[in-house]
C-alpha cells in the first residue's frame, strides 16, 4: 500500500487514522505505545514521528510505503 503525501510530512497516529487502521487516536497511541508499528524496519515508539517520503510503516500486516 502506498500513502501519498499532502504536505511535506504527516504525523505517524495521524497516517493510521487516515488510513482507517486504527479506530481513534488513543487507539493508535495505544498501538504504537505497545510496539506494534515499525518504521523503517524498527519498532516506533514516538506517536508523533514525523513520518517523510521514502519511510516504511509496518503494523497489522500492512506495508505502507510513504511517497511525496
Amino acid at each position: 500500500m502506498e500513502f501519498k503525501l499532502k504536505a511535506g510530512f504527516i504525523e505517524l497516529d495521524n497516517m493510521l487514522k487516515v488510513l482507517e487502521l486504527v479506530a481513534s487516536g488513543a487507539q493508535a497511541k495505544q498501538q504504537i505505545q505497545a510496539g506494534l508499528v515499525n518504521v523503517n524496519g524498527e519498532v516506533e515508539s514516538r506517536i508523533r514521528r514525523k513520518l517523510h517520503a521514502g519511510d516504511c510503516v509496518e503494523f497489522g500486516g500492512q506495508k505502507i510505503d510513504i511517497i511525496a
